[in-house]
């Protein structure tokens, strides 16, 4: 599902929005296209050590909508910069094998968010 050019994207830096919503309104936060791992079945591992809001509203609704690009990579109609749109179901967790090769990597992470990919449609 996930397209060569969305691995180009996460091979250059660029901001990352995750869109969660619970009970209330959208919240909306930020990380880095270096900081996500994208694992052989194609689910994405995000490094969390905040997130917190974003952990309290998938325990209510797991959906997530995340956004995501590079300048770096041409898109569209020979555009400078290309982005996605990511939809899916997250899940946070703290043991495990993905975990240790997440905290290894990045050795602030206490946690790992974990998004499954239903949809990725690129923008530009």
């Amino acid at each position: 599902m996930l397209t060569e050019k969305l691995y180009e994207v996460l091979n250059h830096e660029g901001v990352v929005s995750i869109v969660s919503w619970g009970n209330d309104e959208p919240h909306v936060t930020n990380t880095w296209n270096s900081y996500l791992v994208v694992t052989e079945d194609e689910r994405i591992l995000i490094p969390a050590a905040g997130l917190r809001s974003t952990e309290a509203d998938v325990t209510v609704n797991n959906k997530v909508k995340v956004t995501l690009g590079s300048r770096e990579v041409i898109g569209f109609n020979d555009y400078q910069g290309t982005g996605f749109l990511l939809e899916g179901t997250a899940k946070f967790f703290d043991s495990g094998k993905n975990f240790e090769m997440m905290n290894a990597k990045f050795p602030f992470a206490n946690r790992v968010l974990e998004i499954t990919v239903n949809s990725a449609k690129q923008l530009l």
